[in-house]
């Protein structure tokens, strides 16, 4: 049986839906990020990130922990305290991601040859 493309929809394919959760340009970085420093706070992922404002990251946080990819745990002391983390789901999605990272590894060193 052949497929057509005439009858196909990209927005209706897993790779879409899963692209939708990482898209823009901080949010796969903040996964890394919580993937090898969880749990962290916000002050220490705006150092992580490097050129971002508080407004994008937490922009960026509040879209991730809606779509069930990181925990806010927040602490009831003075001065406030939350740590964000990464969830089940969100660790999940990191198996993905690392393959990502050892294909970058991988093909980085041959890129510059």
């Amino acid at each position: 049986m052949e497929k057509y493309i005439k009858s196909a929809n990209f927005a209706d394919t897993g790779f879409s839906y899963t692209m939708s959760l990482i898209s823009g340009k901080h949010k796969m970085v903040i996964l890394y990020c919580l993937m090898e420093y969880e749990p962290v706070r916000f002050n220490e992922m705006k150092r992580y990130l490097g050129t971002i404002t508080d407004k994008t990251l937490s922009s960026n946080l509040k879209e991730l922990e809606a779509d069930r990819l990181i925990v806010r745990k927040e602490y009831p002391q003075i001065p406030p305290k939350v740590e964000y983390s990464l969830s089940e789901r969100g660790k999940s999605l990191m198996k993905v991601l690392d393959q990502l990272c050892i294909w970058g590894e991988e093909n980085r060193l041959t890129a510059m040859i």
